[in-house]
């Protein structure tokens, strides 16, 4: 092929597309990495505005310890990264309940059986299956090696792991809900609370639905490597960037790609700066985006189809963005906060917020003194889907005043001293982090065997690559890095 040609070119710079382009330079390809913005990341991405930097997306992120991707990366490449522990890594508020879940697991549990009307036995036999399930499924993340496409040496390691596996059978395509219920917990608010919560921006839907074994591995979200990135995730992701340079890879920001057409030996990317050439095309993109970018109708690609349609029973978001005057006496680390304010009512739409609060050390990102939060809330696409644009509005309208009354209710010590506020909506989501639709999430991982089905990297057409939340094993920022690791594994061995 002429020398003008690439290996591969990745569209989109969030951590699927980061970590494709990053594996795919370390293991000697000539890589070309496109993202419309002027900044790395996607939906998790430190931006500015008014001149306060932003996360994205209120959230947390797992992966920082040394033997995982983030830390290993941090280690390898020098990244210019500090990593914060936090605890209580997160805090979960209700009307009548605050519960810090902190970083040792065992003080957490015990507060829970601490509660008033605990069943401490039922409990705790829920965390040891929950420890099971984690067990057997984390080392997936922490190794990616363990995922397709795998090798001799992999299958052998599986083999040895496979006493770990049997406990799975028992609860696939069954929901949490079950095993609340077969262990007798359906009545005990606190847990029930809690694991809502935690399921609706992990496996993005209620406990009730989400499929057991994705939910029950979700739950060690808190315990593994998850910590804060001093200045913002956003750091990480330029950190990144910056890697896949000094491996050789071509970093082209604010260059949106426009169409891609297959051509003689591969694919023409055709993009703002101009026609790429590659053998190969990774798309960090919702299906939507790819289908838009092929200009073919869905129905000729009903892989994507089928998945578009997964993807629009899940959410947008409503945020908002804040600049607040931190409490006198408060603790100077970053903060992060789940509001809840009817425990019977959908953790949607404003009833149930998650609040990322920036700390004192993250310099550059709010005036000293001060801290900016981000504050999001789900909104069911399908909703916003049926309403014109003007009653889309004061849906929304009504959404982030609901969001004003829960921090109001149960965040006070940070309103206190709120001076700037900044709302959004999917829509400006969209414009935010270049998401068709404002869609966060990924694909809703509801009970059901169709979770296990195309367990491996995803390839669209010949030599046109799916990576990002919305394919295996998606949902978090690690899940799309180690997804885009597997992805250049299957790159590669095509030669």
């Amino acid at each position: 092929m002429p020398s003008t040609w690439y290996d591969a070119v990745v569209v989109g710079a969030g951590f699927g597309g980061l970590a494709t382009a990053l594996e795919l330079t370390r293991r000697g390809a000539r890589v070309a990495l496109c993202e419309t913005l002027n900044y790395p990341g996607g939906c998790a991405s430190t931006f500015r505005r008014d001149g306060h930097a932003f996360e994205a997306g209120a959230t947390l992120f797992s992966g920082f310890e040394p033997h995982q991707l983030f830390g290993r990366w941090i280690r390898e490449h020098a990244l210019p990264v500090t990593v914060e522990w936090l605890d209580p890594v997160v805090e979960l508020r209700t009307p009548g309940l605050r519960l810090p879940v902190h970083r040792d697991r065992e003080r957490f549990i015990a507060s829970l059986c601490a509660l008033p009307g605990a069943p401490v036995s039922a409990v705790r036999r829920f965390f040891e299956l929950q420890e099971k399930v984690a067990g057997a499924l984390w080392p997936l993340f922490d190794d990616p090696t363990l995922l397709p496409p795998l090798d001799v040496k992999s299958l052998l390691r599986h083999a040895g792991r496979a006493f770990q596996y049997p406990l799975l059978l028992r609860w696939l395509g069954r929901p949490l809900g079950a095993v609340l219920e077969h262990l007798g917990l359906t009545g005990f608010t606190p847990l029930r609370t809690y694991l809502d919560a935690l399921c609706q921006i992990t496996v993005q839907c209620n406990a009730a639905e989400a499929e057991a074994p994705f939910a029950l591995a979700a739950m060690d979200y808190y315990w593994r490597g998850t910590g804060h990135v001093r200045g913002g995730i956003g750091r990480l992701a330029e950190a990144l960037a910056h890697a896949v340079e000094a491996r050789g890879g071509t970093v082209l920001l604010a260059n949106r790609v426009k169409s891609l057409t297959r051509v003689p030996g591969g694919w023409s990317v055709a993009s703002r700066r101009g026609e790429l050439l590659a053998r190969n095309v990774v798309a960090n993109l919702l299906p939507k985006g790819v289908t838009r970018l092929l200009g073919l109708p869905p129905e000729q690609l009903p892989k994507l189809g089928a998945l578009s349609g997964r993807i629009e029973e899940g959410w947008g978001a409503a945020m908002l963005y804040l600049v607040v005057k931190a409490p006198e006496h408060g603790d100077a680390s970053a903060h992060h906060l789940e509001l809840v304010r009817d425990e019977g009512a959908p953790f949607i739409e404003g009833n149930h917020l998650f609040m990322s609060i920036s700390g004192a050390a993250d310099e550059g990102r709010a005036p000293p003194g001060h801290r900016t939060v981000t504050v999001s809330t789900h909104v069911p696409l399908k909703t916003l889907a049926r309403m014109p644009a003007e009653e889309q509005g004061r849906y929304l309208s009504g959404i982030q005043e609901r969001m004003h009354e829960g921090l109001e209710q149960l965040a006070p010590e940070w309103m206190a001293g709120l001076t700037h506020t900044m709302t959004a909506s999917p829509r400006t989501y969209q414009r935010f982090t270049q998401r068709e639709g404002g869609a966060v999430g990924g694909v809703p991982r509801r009970a059901g065997l169709a979770n296990y089905r195309g367990l491996g990297p995803m390839q669209v057409l010949d030599g046109l690559w799916l990576v990002g939340d919305s394919v295996f094993p998606g949902q978090s920022t690690l899940a799309t890095a180690v997804g885009g690791v597997r992805t250049a594994a299957s790159i590669a061995s095509r030669g």
